[in-house]
């Protein structure tokens, strides 16, 4: 370990709320120094979120994208990793206050905790929507897709068979054109054999976005090759409809009535509630202001990164909430608390490097934007999408598990992860519209 000047006091211990990509990169950057450190997450494990939409869809299992934190972190002695809800932040006295247990005290803090769904004032929604934040709604979703074939399989009357295999995507954003063509695929590849009543490739995927059109952080041009890729898949893309209501029975817009057994959240995120936790005001989607070195504005001591901070690049425009934003800040914090809190050295801005943004459609179609004119699309952004996704998993067994997953979906276009684990909801009523 690194050891403090003799003359100098022992560091101050370093708190980091949240494991995420951005926390978890404060960490690894803080390892084997001599700066104590607690990470505090509600869950015990490291969620690989980019590729949770697959375990919706049954190409992954849960097991594939997370990782224990403590199996992580475990050779780092000087890492303390506790399970423990947030219930909020004395400022004054430097501590975090856990839902149960005792505070727990810092000299610096770190806010990662990400960003949850938003459904814009309509939280009834959530309950007839899944969106995709965590495993659990990744195998509601996955549950509800797959139970949606097993009932129209034993069922006679045609007009429940289509609403059962009907699925509604709401969000043209990466989230919601993965989704609406991970499942296409399954219902045209993975389960065309399965059923002897059925014809799973007439299951209706119907990707609906409010706004005029796709993937509105991509150039033009890549999102029009987005969509007519879903297109070629059999998805219905509605651009320009707002949604007017969702209930059990399915999804209203522009005053008519889809039938749908299965409707998927992927329409807007808010910052997770840490402005609330230290008593700061917010920017329209909950993210906290912070300076270019990342220390929360007007309180001291404090930091935020990823989702819940609200950083802006050179030209004063707001950081995307992207895994890659969260993953450089995160080091980049982490070696500058190193170095301040052993050394002394001043905390320097953060700068972001552009690794490219990208989004998967299909089988051998996928999109990549590096910025300017340097754009990808086709058979060679899957292969370097695939590539990337496979390099950041944390683990060296998971990069393998679902190296060889992938390569097997690809040669057999069978998915393995086809398990129904979430109790079956009870029947919806037919819609009287």
């Amino acid at each position: 370990m690194e050891q403090p000047p003799s003359d100098q006091p022992a560091s101050p211990p370093v708190v980091i709320v949240g494991a995420g990509f951005g926390g978890l990169a404060v960490a690894k950057a803080l390892a084997g120094s001599d700066v104590p450190v607690t990470l505090i997450d509600h869950n015990n494990y490291h969620l690989f979120v980019p590729l949770l939409y697959q375990v919706a869809t049954a190409a992954l299992s849960p097991a594939d994208i997370a990782e224990p934190i403590r199996h992580i972190l475990a050779r780092y002695p000087n890492i303390t990793v506790v399970m423990g809800r947030v219930a909020g932040i004395d400022v004054a006295g430097k501590q975090v206050r856990l839902t149960e247990g005792d505070p727990i005290a810092y000299g610096r803090l770190v806010i990662a905790t990400g960003s949850t769904s938003t459904y814009f004032g309509n939280d009834r929604w959530a309950a007839h929507a899944p969106s995709l934040k965590s495993i659990e709604e990744a195998r509601t979703i996955r549950t509800r897709v797959l139970e949606g074939f097993e009932l129209a399989e034993r069922s006679s009357d045609p007009a429940a068979r289509e609403r059962l295999m009907t699925i509604v995507v709401v969000g043209g954003g990466p989230t919601g054109v993965e989704m609406a063509g991970s499942i296409a695929e399954l219902a045209r590849h993975a389960l065309a054999r399965d059923f002897r009543r059925i014809d799973p490739t007439t299951a209706r995927v119907i990707l609906i976005e409010a706004g005029a059109r796709l993937l509105t952080a991509f150039p033009e041009n890549l999102a029009s090759y987005a969509q007519r890729s879903l297109e070629r898949l059999g998805v219905t893309v509605m651009t320009g409809h707002p949604v007017q209501d969702i209930d059990a029975t399915g999804v209203s817009i522009a005053g008519s009535h889809i039938p749908a057994a299965t409707i998927i959240w992927g329409a807007g995120v808010r910052a997770s509630p840490a402005a609330t936790w230290l008593g700061i005001e917010a920017d329209r989607s909950g993210r906290i202001p912070v300076s270019a070195d990342l220390s929360v504005t007007g309180v001291p001591d404090v930091y935020a990164l990823g989702d819940t901070a609200l950083c802006l690049d050179a030209a004063g425009q707001p950081l995307p909430g992207l895994a890659q934003v969260a993953q450089q800040q995160g080091s980049h914090l982490g070696r500058a608390l190193r170095e301040n809190l052993l050394h002394g050295t001043a905390l320097p801005p953060f700068a972001f490097h552009n690794r490219g943004n990208a989004a998967i459609v299909g089988r051998h179609a996928a999109i990549f934007d590096f910025g300017g004119q340097r754009r990808l699309k086709g058979f060679v952004a899957w292969l370097l999408w695939a590539a990337v996704h496979v390099v950041l998993l944390v683990d060296f067994a998971q990069r393998v598990r679902v190296s060889l997953q992938w390569l097997w979906r690809y040669l057999t276009y069978r998915r393995g992860a086809r398990l129904i684990t979430v109790p079956p909801r009870a029947p919806a009523r037919q819609s009287p519209q």
